[in-house]
């Protein structure tokens, strides 16, 4: 039976390679609609969690959604790569991130392309998801897997379908979130169209692999470039004397020609703070300077740098130095609700406040402890927001704005506050210093 038919018929098996936030969701969504799925990790902890105790290890995707796929066998995970020749259909979800230098580490996807050439046999589909430059499917994966033999439209088939996860957004989901899918060959994009077309409502078919690469950076490019102006229009603004948030609320009352975007501590994620320096980096290649790219990344990146300004300038005001404060941080997941922490800001607000001295604690109901990360190794647990907890502090910083904090009383028990969410906009206080 060939692949369309088996893919018409139900009959695939799909592996999914990172079982995270992005590879775990799009394995559920499969598994639910009765196609069998083989999650592959080198987290050997993530595979027992699935296996054996049939849990989740993301809170916003539920327990029993796992529960229900392990137990009717439609999910399961490995961290067996030798399994890769079992599946029909593979898709790439592991990390894309920067290295030191901040240029594209690819190491996530290359190893897991030739871990795939080990063992690719005829008739599959390759599906990357993360996000990279144009070029990476169509030159980088595919010189590795025709190094095996076989050719690409013909042998096996290779396609781009770029992740659009937003974690525990209310509106949108896995399978609701449009999906942009590109192949080498058109054969290899029909086959990406037809597999997508099992879970996810809305596909968007593109001329090439390098175009859909191409959309998801503009995305996420797009939203860096917004993000960075009202960061620096916030800064603008604060010498000012104005209120950024209250002029975003004015200029949102334009019904056309205006989208707000609103100020922080710094980008978190996985996608906005990465992604636009993978087109800068690629397009040093065709000898273009995107500066305007690299400014906004820049004005982000600078950020927690603004914020710890104003903590020493809050402090300051209070007759406190910066060396020897005891400082809250409200939020430890780069956005609100979730325990994601993939380039947070706040675990780079950690990092300045006790390089100027700050005895640094954090609350993070979503985040209980900081496990070791690839850039930092903070040795903290979560604090309660008690009333007797908040009054220990010279300062409270608001870096994530959860939905369970309780602003007024946080504001009763504290002495200062610095908001950087304006979570504490409604309420008019000495106490609090935004940032």
């Amino acid at each position: 039976m060939d692949l369309f038919r088996k893919i018409e018929k139900n009959k695939i098996i799909v592996g999914v390679i990172g079982m995270g936030y992005v590879g775990l969701p799009l394995a559920l969504e499969f598994a639910s609609k009765n196609i069998k799925v083989i999650g592959f990790d080198l987290d050997k902890r993530k595979i027992n969690i699935l296996n054996k105790e049939k849990r989740s290890y993301i809170k916003h995707i539920s327990s029993s959604k796992i529960r229900e796929q392990v137990s009717r066998k439609m999910l399961s995970a490995t961290s067996d790569f030798s399994k890769l020749k079992l599946p029909d259909v593979v898709i790439i979800c592991v990390p894309t991130p920067l290295n030191i230098n901040r240029e594209p580490d690819l190491s996530f996807v290359l190893n897991s392309t030739k871990e795939i050439a080990r063992h690719l046999r005829r008739g599959q589909l390759i599906s990357l998801e993360s996000t990279t430059y144009p070029g990476t499917t169509d030159e980088d994966m595919l010189k590795i897997l025709s190094g095996t033999g076989l050719k690409v439209g013909k042998d096996f088939y290779l396609c781009f379908s770029p992740e659009r996860e937003d974690p525990n957004n209310p509106v949108y989901s896995t399978s609701t979130i449009p999906k942009i899918v590109g192949g080498v060959t058109k054969k290899c994009r029909e086959l990406g169209v037809a597999v997508y077309g099992k879970v996810i409502e809305k596909i968007v078919p593109v001329s090439s692999t390098k175009a859909a690469e191409a959309a998801k950076l503009l995305e996420n490019i797009f939203r860096s470039i917004n993000i960075a102006l009202v960061n620096e229009l916030k800064v603008v603004f604060d010498r000012m004397g104005i209120d950024i948030w209250e002029v975003i609320s004015a200029a949102s009352t334009k019904p056309f020609g205006f989208t707000p975007f609103y100020p922080g501590p710094g980008l978190g994620g996985h996608c906005i703070p990465i992604d636009p320096f993978y087109l800068t980096w690629k397009a040093r290649e065709f000898d273009i300077s995107s500066k305007f790219i690299e400014l906004a990344g820049e004005t982000n990146t600078a950020m927690p740098f603004f914020v710890v300004e104003k903590v020493i300038h809050a402090l300051n005001d209070h007759k406190k130095s910066i060396k020897g404060s005891k400082i809250l941080i409200m939020g430890l997941a780069y956005k609100k609700d979730i325990d994601d922490l993939r380039e947070s800001p706040s675990l780079k607000l950690i990092e300045l406040l006790q390089e100027h001295g700050a005895v640094v604690d954090y609350n993070d109901d979503y985040v209980t402890s900081i496990p070791k990360l690839r850039k930092y190794s903070f040795n903290k647990r979560s604090v309660k927001m008690t009333a007797q907890n908040i009054k220990k502090y010279d300062l409270i910083l608001l870096s994530t704005d959860h939905s369970y904090y309780d602003y007024g009383y946080i504001l009763k028990n504290s002495r200062i506050i610095v908001d950087t969410r304006n979570g504490f906009g409604k309420y008019k206080s000495k106490k609090i210093y935004k940032a």
